[in-house]
């Protein structure tokens, strides 16, 4: 299994790392404040720490729902926690004309689960050298991942983190199969589970998406169970008023007891750590 250094956070050498923050930027203040209280939150649990936020969300179901900032702002946001928070940043990139713009603030370019087949958006992730978390496609089987995996290491990027977010089960569900897990992992590189968006029903309310909240915290002791690098939680304040994902969306102050129970798990499982 291979280690990708993110700026000094070290994802794949035994520890489990948190990717963590709001779906999308709603403000410059909350923000950061929420960056703050999570790299709190993982220096009590020695945990290390990447913020994520999406500048913009491309992939909304309706045309009125909220995308963020943009890019321009979104990443002054987020350079702005990466000055005052001192944590590395990660963000979705939806364009491969956005990737040198992106790369010049963010320590992890992600490729949203959606686009992650598309070849110029993955290769101009990849060209910039950074770290790039690819998001398996809800339609993928996981060992079709390597096929991604060999389009970045094409241009000599060995950055590479895989993350599962849960796969089409009939209309408006998802499900997470553990066994995806393994074969991730199999595939060389660190593994990421992502809890939130995992649970997502998705367009099940209509015009957004519902999802199973409830979920999140069974399938996180799941997962680092069967054996992952890094938890993906979106968290907010107050969830129901998110302008994003607002259904799925741990609440902030549930999760350093979630984070205390992943890390006793995953304390039990040397043989895979």
């Amino acid at each position: 299994m291979g280690v990708v250094d993110i700026s000094g956070v070290r994802v794949g050498d035994g520890a489990l790392a948190l990717i963590a923050g709001p779906c999308v930027i709603e403000d410059e203040t909350g923000t950061v404040e929420i960056a703050q209280a999570l790299a709190d939150i993982c220096a009590d649990a020695e945990m290390p720490f990447i913020f994520k936020s999406s500048y913009d969300k491309a992939n909304r179901t309706s045309i009125d729902s909220f995308r963020g900032p943009g890019i321009e702002k979104g990443l002054e946001i987020l350079a702005r926690v990466k000055a005052e928070v001192g944590c590395p940043v990660l963000s979705d990139v939806h364009d491969p004309a956005q990737a040198e713009r992106a790369a010049s603030v963010l320590d992890v370019l992600q490729i949203p689960a959606f686009l992650c087949r598309q070849t110029d958006l993955v290769v101009a992730a990849a060209r910039t050298g950074k770290p790039v978390n690819v998001k398996k496609g809800q339609f993928l089987a996981p060992w079709d991942m390597k096929n991604i995996i060999g389009k970045i290491e094409t241009l000599g990027n060995r950055r590479i983190l895989l993350t599962e977010r849960g796969t089409c089960f009939g209309y408006n569900n998802l499900v997470a199969d553990m066994r995806s897990l393994a074969v991730l992992r199999s595939l060389g590189y660190p593994v990421v589970f992502d809890a939130t968006h995992s649970v997502q029903l998705p367009g099940g309310q209509g015009t957004a998406s519902g999802g199973r909240r409830d979920m999140v915290a069974p399938l996180v002791r799941a997962a680092v169970a069967v054996g992952v690098d890094a938890l993906f939680v979106e968290v907010h304040p107050d969830p129901k008023k998110a302008l994003s994902d607002a259904a799925t969306m741990l609440k902030l102050d549930e999760l350093p007891g979630l984070l205390n129970v992943a890390k006793r798990i995953h304390s039990a499982l040397p043989e895979i750590n």
